[in-house]
């Protein structure tokens, strides 16, 4: 049986990890903190597997990490309030709580004021009613569930709205809609 061959570590420069940040970007929407997490990580990386005699400087990694998140900043690519207000409208879609989102947002190293000025301009049908009510649906919740099974699974469904990040009354609202047409009216505001 042949021992498998360690896979050489690619050699850490600026356009080394100038082609990372690149290809990242294409592939995923981040933000600027997230993309140092990454390239760091990179670098860690490099530096745990280098050989002897070709150890990677990580302060100079540093400093050009940090000149390739400038960089694409400067050139647009690279851009936390356009981040941050695409994945607000996203994750509401998905119905996510202002509170998840403000979560998964500061979790990706984006500011906090950049994450209150997105879910400002959040439209209104957007609010935390409507994604509630997309979360319940989505997940088979309160009114979306069979009617024999509604009273036994109240607590648990509750409990699933509770964990996302909603308000008990609005928890309570959802769960206790007395059908799913009640449900859609509370989500749309017209209760």
């Amino acid at each position: 049986m042949q021992e498998k061959r360690r896979k050489r570590p690619r050699r850490i420069t600026p356009q080394y990890l100038e082609r990372a940040a690149l290809h990242h970007l294409e592939r995923y929407a981040t933000s600027s903190e997230n993309l140092r997490r990454v390239l760091t990580r990179k670098v860690w990386k490099a530096a745990r597997l280098a050989e002897e005699g070709s150890a990677v400087d990580e302060e100079a990694a540093a400093a050009w990490i940090e000149a390739v998140v400038e960089k694409l900043q400067r050139a647009g690519a690279l851009d936390d309030r356009a981040y941050a207000e695409g994945r607000v409208v996203s994750l509401r879609r998905q119905g996510e709580s202002a509170r998840g989102i403000a979560m998964k947002l500061g979790a990706k190293g984006v500011p906090r004021e950049t994450v209150e000025a997105a879910l400002e301009l959040d439209e209104p049908e957007n609010d935390d009613a409507a994604a509630a009510v997309a979360y319940a649906r989505r997940r088979r919740l309160g009114p979306w569930r069979r009617p024999d099974e509604r009273e036994e699974r109240h607590d648990r469904d509750m409990a699933a709205l509770a964990r996302k990040g909603y308000r008990l009354e609005l928890c309570r609202r959802v769960i206790e809609a007395q059908d799913v047409f009640a449900a859609e009216e509370l989500a749309r505001g017209e209760d």
